[in-house]
């Protein structure tokens, strides 16, 4: 897969498929201090590690919008370390504390990075993040099967 950034993580065969880590340089904390993937390509499908608004320090904005935004460009980053971009997407599951108090701002600003054909979404409430005044984690799919 074609990178913007440094080299992808080495590929790795379980059971006949190869599985190749994708981690842009702003989140090698991930994959270094957590030990996981911030994207995992496999079967021509990018699984996006869930990305919150947390900041590279892991505190969060105060504003909803702000925090949203850079769950957002967080996952822009990865696909983009991908060769791919939001249009790849087809499947988001967002998480969230307080879903009612932002679901209108989340989805006005979840519609500046979809187009259709619209990926596939669901909305959940949960009690609390990592970051713990986290308020949205963005889980998201891509096809990155026209990568080759």
């Amino acid at each position: 897969m074609p990178g913007r950034g440094a080299p992808l993580s080495r590929v790795r065969s379980v059971r006949g498929m190869s599985s190749q880590s994708v981690t842009p340089d702003n989140l090698r904390r991930l994959r270094d201090d957590w030990h996981m993937s911030p994207g995992l390509a496999t079967n021509g499908l990018l699984f996006l590690t869930g990305m919150t608004g947390s900041r590279s320090d892991g505190t969060c904005a105060s504003e909803p919008a702000q925090q949203i935004r850079e769950a957002f460009a967080k996952v822009a980053d990865v696909l983009a370390e991908a060769g791919l971009d939001h249009s790849h997407v087809v499947e988001m599951t967002s998480y969230h504390v307080g879903i009612h108090d932002h679901l209108d701002l989340f989805r006005s600003i979840r519609d500046e990075f979809v187009a259709e054909p619209y990926p596939a979404w669901t909305a959940i409430e949960v009690v609390g993040f990592i970051p713990r005044d986290a308020i949205v984690e963005l889980r998201v799919v891509a096809d990155c099967s026209s990568l080759g």
